[in-house]
């Protein structure tokens, strides 16, 4: 059964109105991961269905009850790009950390010959063009989406994506000025005098509307070392600087609200490939929520954070008590 399939069996009716297997938005937006190790993720739909909440929009619910530390699903990303100071050092799709000592015999950024194979038609099409220009912007103000942007155009000229194929995620309300990084990417591919049809999607508000997207759903890549042994010691640890190694959009993902005090984690072991683990029993019906923030921080840099990021102020048990 193709992942569409499988996901139209836990999107509540509203959500099925909103999609048909003729709608390009979902490509592939719900695609899981298979043998994934000591987890693997069974034929059978997760345990979960998207629908709509009272006060937050759309949400995940279990559909039965979920154990502690249980892997509910995996998730692929529609778009991942590595940190610009990491770009010679991880995997062009995974995100994997490459092995120093392979340095000599490997010719280009992959981990290994099946993402090398994924990413062909876009990878070929995005090493052509001169982006000194773009990412020298894009370091200089610190800016990680637009990395993400010009991924997903390339994406859709190399036919690997579809134009909205994140069109169903909820835009952020306001963006920055957008005109110089956008004609800068504009630059970059016109400059490889491609057929201009396949430029035609490519107009300002496009960008502007990706970004929306990407602005709130996309998530900073942090490996963690070890097992999934211990699901809370790893929910609690610190987050070093170094163990960032890129963003990446999710579209089930991204679904999920936010919580200051979380019932699921999100995950990656060693690749860009998301786990999402129980952090305690969820009965059936109850919604599965993840913190989008550091949690550790106090209440009130937590409000800021979220409704300067995210244009949301919290209202969750832990910052209603003012903890």
């Amino acid at each position: 059964m193709s992942p569409l399939l499988r996901a139209r069996h836990y999107l509540s009716p509203k959500f099925k109105q909103l999609i048909s297997l003729s709608n390009p938005t979902l490509k592939f937006n719900f695609s899981t991961i298979n043998n994934v190790g000591e987890d693997t993720i069974p034929a059978n739909p997760p345990p979960i269905r998207v629908g709509t909440t009272e006060s937050a929009g759309r949400g995940v619910f279990a559909t039965r009850r979920i154990e502690s530390a249980e892997l509910i699903h995996t998730a692929k990303p529609v778009i991942s790009h590595p940190l610009l100071s990491k770009i010679d050092s991880v995997c062009y799709l995974c995100l994997r950390r490459l092995n120093p000592n392979d340095s000599h015999i490997r010719v280009e950024p992959f981990c290994s010959q099946e993402c090398q194979q994924q990413a062909k038609a876009f990878y070929e099409l995005e090493k052509k063009a001169d982006w000194s220009t773009y990412h020298n912007y894009c370091r200089t103000l610190g800016l990680k989406y637009p990395l993400l942007v010009k991924r997903l155009a390339c994406m859709v000229i190399a036919g690997a994506a579809s134009t909205d194929c994140i069109s169903i995620l909820q835009p952020a309300h306001i963006l920055p000025e957008i005109e110089v990084e956008y004609t800068m990417l504009r630059d970059a591919l016109e400059e490889m005098n491609m057929v201009k049809k396949s430029l035609e999607f490519l107009s300002e508000q496009w960008y502007a509307d990706v970004l929306a997207r990407i602005r709130i759903n996309a998530f900073r890549i942090e490996m963690v070392a070890g097992s999934y042994d211990d699901i809370h010691t790893m929910a609690a640890a610190s987050v070093e600087a170094e163990a960032g190694v890129g963003n990446a959009v999710y579209i089930l993902p991204s679904f999920y609200n936010h919580d200051c005090d979380p019932n699921v984690h999100i995950i990656w072991m060693d690749n860009v490939h998301a786990r999402l683990k129980s952090l305690r029993d969820i009965e059936e019906g109850e919604e599965l929520r993840i913190c989008y923030i550091d949690a550790s921080m106090d209440h009130d840099a937590r409000q800021n954070v979220l409704l300067g990021g995210f244009g949301f102020k919290c209202s969750c048990h832990r910052c209603l008590s003012g903890d």
